[in-house]
């Protein structure tokens, strides 16, 4: 009797574990495939606009005065400045793609990722968590704009957000930034932006891996002191030294991205030239 009762409860475990394997297995499946047609759906979104959108690299010539952000004085010799300063900017086209979003501000490249986008901004930093360029339900969003910035008048830390998307999308590659070959190579310096009124060069001078935190997306500062400790933290936390000098009267962009659950990938540069669109 004993027995018949000890095997009729082994197969209520059984088929009550079975039951919770197949449910976790259905459910598994369905977020793969949503995954799968989230990035199908984003990719295609992306190729349209790679079509629509002339990028092109307007040769800066010679830089003029008032396209240096910071004194000449301040810049070591060793500062990859110097030959960063040289690089043309780049100009997107955005008619097309201000009439497919109106809330497009910029176009963004980073070197030797897959970062070359089209930046959006809302009202809030939650709508294009789950929204795609065109304003379509994904989950693997886009890449914006913190709504506490402006484009027209930056501030002293202008921030971009963006998901790891594994397939290498949106900031999916932001994480090569940690990998000696990205950060050794001084050709990797340069972020290019592009809005409708300038193009801006921007250099990178910190790129960390941090536990989440919300200190490095701080957008206003109550005054220099402020500002200059700010800077000291976010430049102290690199993984390497860029040998380059950061000051008050520097203005900041900021990449950040999920690495996962717990960790936050971020690359800070500063506005180094910028010049009016004609």
């Amino acid at each position: 009797m004993k027995k018949k009762v000890k095997s009729e409860k082994g197969k209520k475990i059984f088929t009550v574990t079975l039951c919770i394997s197949i449910i976790m297995i259905v459910y598994s499946s369905i977020h793969i495939a949503i995954w799968i047609w989230d990035n199908y759906k984003a990719n295609q979104e992306f190729q349209q606009i790679e079509k629509d959108v002339i990028i092109t690299q307007p040769t800066s010539q010679e830089v003029l005065p008032e396209e240096k952000m910071v004194d000449e004085g301040e810049i070591s010799n060793f500062d990859p400045y110097w030959n960063l300063i040289k690089l043309d900017y780049l100009e997107a086209d955005f008619s097309n793609l201000i009439k497919t979003n109106q809330e497009t501000v910029a176009w963004i490249s980073v070197p030797n990722t897959n970062i070359s986008y089209p930046i959006v901004q809302h009202r809030d930093n939650k709508y294009y968590l789950n929204h795609s360029f065109a304003g379509n339900q994904n989950e693997a969003g886009w890449i914006f704009m913190d709504y506490r910035n402006s484009i027209q008048n930056l501030g002293r830390n202008t921030i971009i957000y963006g998901h790891t998307r594994k397939d290498g999308s949106m900031f999916g590659t932001l994480e090569n930034i940690l990998n000696a070959n990205w950060y050794e190579k001084e050709d990797n310096y340069a972020i290019k932006m592009s809005t409708q009124n300038e193009n801006s060069l921007w250099q990178v001078f910190s790129v960390y891996c941090i536990p989440t935190t919300s200190d490095y997306i701080q957008t206003d500062f109550i005054d220099d002191v402020s500002f200059e400790n700010f800077l000291n933290k976010i430049k102290e936390r690199s993984v390497y030294d860029f040998k380059t000098n950061i000051g008050v009267k520097n203005k900041v962009l900021t990449l950040s991205t999920c690495r996962d659950k717990n960790e936050r990938i971020v690359l800070h540069a500063k506005l180094i030239k910028s010049k009016k669109r004609i």
